[in-house]
């Protein structure tokens, strides 16, 4: 039984929707591939959330964020008690805003 419930927000599945589409616009197995191996990364984080490092630029905010890197993407989680709230999968080249952690 996992020790955290992994939730998604639907900025999140948005994220990764739009990753996909993004993929598959090139490679259709590539895609699906990225898809199966990021759910899996998120999957971990229902073990293992705290070993993922504090978002720094989250620190003005007073919650905490962490973030765990996958290829090219951060998936940019909190922990509440027992619950990790997957809040937004984003390009690393992006910046993270502030204002993109709320749903």
């Amino acid at each position: 039984m996992p020790a955290y419930k992994v939730s998604i927000t639907s900025a999140a599945e948005r994220d990764i929707d739009e990753s996909v589409k993004y993929i598959c616009r090139d490679n259709t197995a590539a895609a699906d591939k990225w898809l199966r191996e990021i759910l899996d990364r998120i999957a971990f984080l229902e073990k293992f959330p705290a070993r993922a490092p504090r978002i720094p630029e989250f620190s003005a905010v007073g919650e905490e964020y962490r973030h765990l890197v996958f290829r090219n993407h951060r998936i940019v989680f909190r922990i509440k008690g027992k619950a990790v709230i997957v809040m937004r999968v984003v390009h690393s080249a992006r910046l993270l805003e502030l204002d993109e952690h709320r749903e």
